[in-house]
């Protein structure tokens, strides 16, 4: 298609492969839809169409499956010994830190956010989650078992791969998502089949290439790109697929739960959150006025651990929503290809109308915009970083998952560490938190009482391929990242031999 809105800024590479004929990876080739269809990709900033991409449906579904089945009982992978794989891998992330530059254009174009933050943190995390997790092929093991039962035995475990994996990523981080799923399983020996996000495929889908580039055989990775009900949907329900990863929200997790139970599939959710940040009186506010800035307005509030929902003891709050308020209005806004730029549009304008909804309910409600409350520019899905007080625990805007730059600020009164737990628990999530105090016994006391799958002392938002990560209730089930992740790629066989 010709090149619609594509920004002169970016480099040559980059334009070419976004305006190129783009198609899906299926059995180590690309290829169309087997319909022909196809959906428009938007660029946030203009609210443009910048490209087309296969619109897969079921029969796609279905060829891509088969693809990781043949690859996964008849083909090399499973036959390869975990270094070869370790390996391969590795090649992967070294073509991805040669196409650093390209990727990270690619990902501002297709997602919104600055190129600056795409350049430092989401290629450069992907690739080092590659990395990490290549060391991990060669270190899945089982255990020996000195068994009870009469008589003489050798009892083992075996650590095996589960098999043909579905995962469906999400549209916040591209590039990274499909790292944290893909590195894994790839790992642990599985075949996968990945459904890009609708809103933002063009990075998996530069990602396929180098996957092909890199020499993996036919098979092991598959790519799919359209819509959820039209290809996520019939992934999730396949009966060839052994296990299902997804990430996303609650919402559709609950659907990826019941599309599976046909053949009672594995799943895998890290779903949604309304993170807590928690300011005690005796806290460094150099340092915990820009950090709580920083858990809400990093990538635009899209972050499923984002902080939220403020809590600050009453002698600070009015100093703390002052700090934040500032920062919030000194935000940069702009094109992500811009290198001032400190914050680019929402991904999509549903996301924008979504963003401005809550918003506008806040306000409506009684909450007082102390910084934003507005949208950006007239033109693409832009939208104010955002600060509200005076809100209610039965506000929508402190109840629910907005996704966007959006903080609720509220005070407490005292220090008693299990109210504050209580109102920092009042919500169906559990995904991350963030406590600041200079009163280590504090904050690991709080860290214990808060029910989320990650408390930060004194930080927010960092993320370390090392790190187990993931929700209590409805923010999912199991964990990415970490040695931890490999329990949702792996089956445990116990052997044992009568002597």
């Amino acid at each position: 298609m010709a090149t619609i809105a594509l920004d002169p800024r970016l480099d040559k590479k980059t334009s070419d492969f976004i305006a190129q004929k783009h198609r899906m990876y299926i059995d180590g080739k690309f290829v169309n839809a087997a319909s022909g269809k196809t959906l428009s990709v938007y660029n946030p900033a203009t609210g443009e169409v910048m490209a087309q991409v296969p619109e897969a449906e079921a029969v796609d579904v279905d060829q891509a499956v088969r693809a990781a089945r043949r690859a996964f009982d008849e083909g090399p992978w499973t036959k390869m010994s975990p270094s070869q794989r370790g390996r391969l891998i590795l090649k992967l992330a070294d073509l991805m830190e040669q196409h650093l530059e390209e990727l990270a254009e690619i990902e501002s174009m297709d997602n919104g956010k600055p190129v600056s933050v795409a350049r430092v943190a989401d290629v450069p995390l992907a690739v080092d989650l590659f990395r990490y997790m290549a060391g991990w092929a060669t270190k899945i093991m089982g255990h020996t078992f000195p068994i009870s039962f009469p008589g003489e035995y050798l009892s083992y475990t075996l650590r095996e791969p589960i098999g043909v994996v579905g995962q469906i990523i999400p549209w916040n981080f591209p590039l990274l998502m499909a790292a944290w799923k893909l590195g894994p399983a790839l790992a642990a020996g599985c075949t996968v089949v990945l459904k890009l996000a609708e809103q933002t495929p063009l990075s998996g889908l530069r990602l396929a290439e180098l996957i092909h580039e890199a020499g993996f055989p036919e098979g092991v990775v598959n790519v799919l790109t359209g819509f959820g009900e039209g290809a996520g949907a019939p992934l999730a329900a396949h009966d060839l697929v052994d296990k299902i990863a997804f990430t996303g929200s609650t919402e559709v997790g609950r659907l990826i739960v019941h599309a599976a139970a046909g053949n009672l599939k594995k799943v895998s959710l890290e779903l949604g959150g309304k993170s807590p940040a928690i300011i005690f009186p005796d806290a460094d506010l150099e340092r915990a006025i820009p950090g709580t800035a920083s858990a809400i307005f990093f990538n635009h509030g899209q972050c499923c651990c984002a902080g939220s929902r403020l809590f600050a003891h009453e002698s600070i709050f009015d100093r703390v929503v002052e700090g934040v308020s500032d920062i919030a209005s000194k935000i940069r806004v702009g094109n992500g290809l811009d290198p001032h730029t400190e914050m680019g549009p929402l991904v999509s304008e549903e996301q924008f109308e979504k963003v401005t909804g809550y918003i506008n309910s806040g306000l409506s409600e009684g909450a007082k915009a102390t910084a934003g409350g507005k949208k950006a520019a007239d033109r693409g899905y832009f939208v104010q970083p955002t600060v509200l007080t005076r809100t209610t625990p039965e506000m929508k805007v402190v109840k629910e998952e907005i996704f966007g730059p959006v903080v609720c600020a509220v005070p407490f009164t005292d220090t008693d560490l299990d109210r504050i737990a209580r109102e920092a628990n009042d919500t169906p999530y559990g995904l991350a938190a963030s406590v600041w105090t200079r009163d280590i016994s504090i904050a690991n006391k709080m860290a214990k009482r808060i029910r989320s799958g990650t408390v930060w002392i004194n930080c927010h938002n960092v993320f370390d391929a090392a790190l187990p990560f993931g929700g209590y209730k409805q923010s999912g089930w199991g964990r990415e990242m970490g040695s931890e992740v490999l329990n949702n790629y792996t089956e445990v066989k116990a052997v044992t031999t009568a002597l």
